[in-house]
């Protein structure tokens, strides 16, 4: 029983680094659905429809446990993996970075100056981006369609991707209800 008991331990600790996201230079979790892109909106979003994907800006930190959280248990959850894969076009932001951003209207500033233009606070947050770009002086955090600060748990991530895929946020039913609803709801 012993021996058993050591086996089945050193086969988690082998298995967990395996299992792990990998960390950028910058500290931030690296998983292989993020784009690398120049950082500019209308491009990033052009690339993305080009795609037949939704694009989605997801800000981060170095050190965030709500951010470790989310790479370690809810994206690999192989549905919404499945989802960000085949749906999305995933651009990274650091909330405390320097690496220049373009916005849709054309400013471009360092990471760090655009977290606080567009008024993202909290890590994670995601930012939803329209299926095209906006017209005239509209800015990333006003163009969003849907903007969900926080880290949450499989069946909202889930949901909500899933919200968004189907253009929720242009209907009657708000989020919530529409969480409520899918929850609910044994098939999901």
């Amino acid at each position: 029983m012993r021996l058993t008991t050591l086996l089945a331990a050193g086969f988690v600790a082998l298995a967990g680094p395996a299992l792990a996201v990998p960390m950028g230079d910058d500290g931030l979790h690296k998983p292989d659905w993020l784009r690398e892109t120049f950082r500019d909106m209308r491009e990033d979003l052009a690339e993305a429809k080009a795609g037949n994907r939704r694009m989605l800006v997801i800000w981060e930190q170095r050190g965030c446990i709500y951010c470790t959280r989310m790479h370690e248990e809810v994206f690999p959850d192989p549905g919404i993996g499945a989802l960000i894969r085949e749906h999305y076009f995933v651009v990274q932001m650091n909330l405390f970075g320097d690496v220049e951003v373009t916005d849709f209207d054309g400013t471009v500033l360092p990471e760090k100056e655009m977290a606080r233009r567009w008024g993202v606070m909290f890590t994670p947050t995601m930012m939803f981006m329209p299926e095209t770009a906006p017209e005239g002086g509209t800015t990333a955090a006003q163009a969003a369609v849907v903007t969900m600060p926080g880290a949450f748990g499989k069946g909202t991530t889930r949901a909500l991707l899933q919200w968004v895929l189907d253009r929720g946020y242009e209907g009657d039913e708000h989020f919530q209800k529409y969480l409520a609803r899918t929850m609910a709801d044994p098939g999901n």
